[in-house]
C-alpha cells in the first residue's frame, strides 16, 4: 500500500533531479497514486469525484482526475492529516479585504513546498547564476514576520535565505512602502539585483518617482519579478503599461521582467520563460512535477490549443491536500506553455496584488 512518506520521497526525489524532458508516464503515475491516497484522506474530494462518477480504481490517466474549484478551499478544510499536525497555513489575501472567508492551504510539512517553490525560482529568475550564487534581493511585500499566513511572503523569506546577498530586504512595511530606503539600496548600486513585489507595489514604486520627479537606471543583468495581477481597486493597468512605466522609472526593461503566476492554494508556481529562453516566446512555464490543462468552461474537457479556456492544474507538491485545482483564471496553451488572460467574467477579484494596492494607497504610498 503507497505511504505519505513514499509519496513524499518520491517527488522530492524528482523535485532534487535536474530538469528534463517532460516524463509523462512518471508523472501520470505519481498523480494516479497520488489521487488515490487523497481520496482516502480527503472524504470532501472523495465525495466531490464521486459526484461526478470519478473513483481512483476508475481512471486511465491523470487528465480525468476532477479539479476542485478554489472556492471550496474557503468552506472545507481540504487536508489529508489530522488538524493536530498542522504545521502551516497559507491563506488567500482577496477575499479578506471585503470581510469573507478565506482560502486555505494546510501544511503538516514545508519540504515539498518550499522544495518546488525553490527550483523554479532559482530556474526562471537566476538561470544566469552559479548553483550557490548569490545577488541582492529586495522585496515590495511584507516580510513573512509580518504577514505570517501569507504564501508570497513566505516565498520571499525562504528565497532571501537560499541566494540573497547583502544588502537583500523588504520595503514594504506595515502597510507602507519604505521609499526612500529602497531609493538608497538602489541608487549607485554597479552590479545587478533582483526586485520582486506585487504588480501594484511596482505601480505605487513607479508613482512614487514619478511624483519626485526621479529616474533611476539599474545596472545591467537587473531583473524584475512581479505577480498578482494588474488590477487593483482604485484602477486597471495592462502589462504592457506597467512594464513601460518600470522601464522608464528603473531602467529595466521588458525582457527583463517576469511575471509569476501561483496561488495559495497550490505548492507550485509559474513564470515567464523570458530570462530562461531570451530568444522564445514569451510564455508561463512551470516544474516537471506540475500540469495544466485549459478546460473548456461548459464541457469541462480540455480546450484545442491555443483556444481560451479556464486553468486548471495538476500538482504533485500538494501531497497533504488535493493534488488538483480548478482556478477561475483564462488560458490558453502557447507552444510548450500557456497563457494568462485573466479572470473569467463574474469571479472574484483576489490576491495579493489588490491587497498591496489598498495597503499603499491607504498609506499615502
Amino acid at each position: 500500500m503507497t505511504t505519505r512518506e513514499d509519496l513524499d520521497r518520491r517527488v522530492l526525489a524528482w523535485m532534487a533531479e535536474p530538469w528534463g524532458e517532460p516524463d509523462e508516464a512518471r508523472f501520470d503515475a505519481l498523480a494516479r497514486e497520488l489521487f488515490a491516497f487523497q481520496c482516502a484522506r480527503v472524504p470532501a474530494w472523495a465525495r466531490f469525484c464521486e459526484g461526478r462518477g470519478v473513483a481512483p480504481d476508475r481512471i486511465a490517466s491523470w487528465r480525468e482526475i476532477p479539479p476542485v474549484p478554489t472556492g471550496a478551499f474557503k468552506e472545507l478544510a481540504l487536508r489529508g492529516f489530522p488538524a493536530e499536525r498542522t504545521r502551516k497555513t497559507f491563506r488567500t489575501s482577496g477575499t479578506t479585504l471585503a470581510g469573507g472567508a478565506r482560502g486555505a492551504l494546510h501544511l503538516d510539512t514545508l519540504a515539498l513546498y518550499e522544495a518546488s517553490l525553490a527550483a523554479s525560482f532559482e530556474r526562471f529568475l537566476l538561470p544566469d547564476l552559479p548553483a550557490e550564487g548569490r545577488l541582492p534581493i529586495l522585496v515590495l511585500a511584507p516580510s513573512p514576520e509580518e504577514l505570517p499566513d501569507s504564501s508570497l511572503s513566505h516565498l520571499f523569506g525562504v528565497m532571501l535565505r537560499r541566494r540573497g546577498a547583502a544588502g537583500s530586504g523588504f520595503f514594504l512595511v506595515d502597510g507602507g512602502l519604505e521609499v526612500e530606503g529602497l531609493l538608497a539600496a538602489l541608487e549607485g548600486r554597479e552590479g545587478p539585483l533582483l526586485l520582486c513585489g506585487t504588480a501594484f507595489a511596482f505601480v505605487h514604486l513607479a508613482d512614487a518617482l514619478a511624483a519626485a520627479g526621479r529616474r533611476l537606471a539599474l545596472p545591467p543583468g537587473t531583473r524584475v519579478m512581479e505577480t498578482g495581477g494588474f488590477k487593483g481597486r482604485s484602477r486597471e493597468l495592462g502589462r504592457d503599461a506597467l512594464y513601460a512605466a518600470l522601464g522608464d522609472a528603473l531602467g529595466v526593461p521588458a525582457a527583463r521582467i517576469v511575471n509569476q503566476y501561483g496561488m495559495t492554494e497550490l505548492g507550485s508556481q509559474f513564470h515567464d520563460s523570458v530570462l530562461r529562453e531570451p530568444q522564445a516566446p514569451r510564455r508561463k512555464l512551470g516544474p516537471p512535477w506540475a500540469r495544466v490543462r485549459i478546460l473548456d468552461p461548459e464541457t469541462g474537457r480540455d480546450c484545442a490549443p491555443g483556444e481560451p479556456g479556464r486553468i486548471a492544474i495538476v500538482d504533485l507538491a500538494n501531497t497533504g491536500s488535493v493534488c488538483a485545482v480548478q482556478t477561475a483564471d483564462l488560458g490558453r496553451t502557447l507552444a510548450d506553455g500557456f497563457e494568462v488572460l485573466g479572470r473569467e467574467p463574474g469571479a472574484e477579484e483576489r490576491g495579493c496584488s489588490i491587497a498591496a494596492d489598498l495597503e499603499l494607497a491607504g498609506a499615502g504610498a
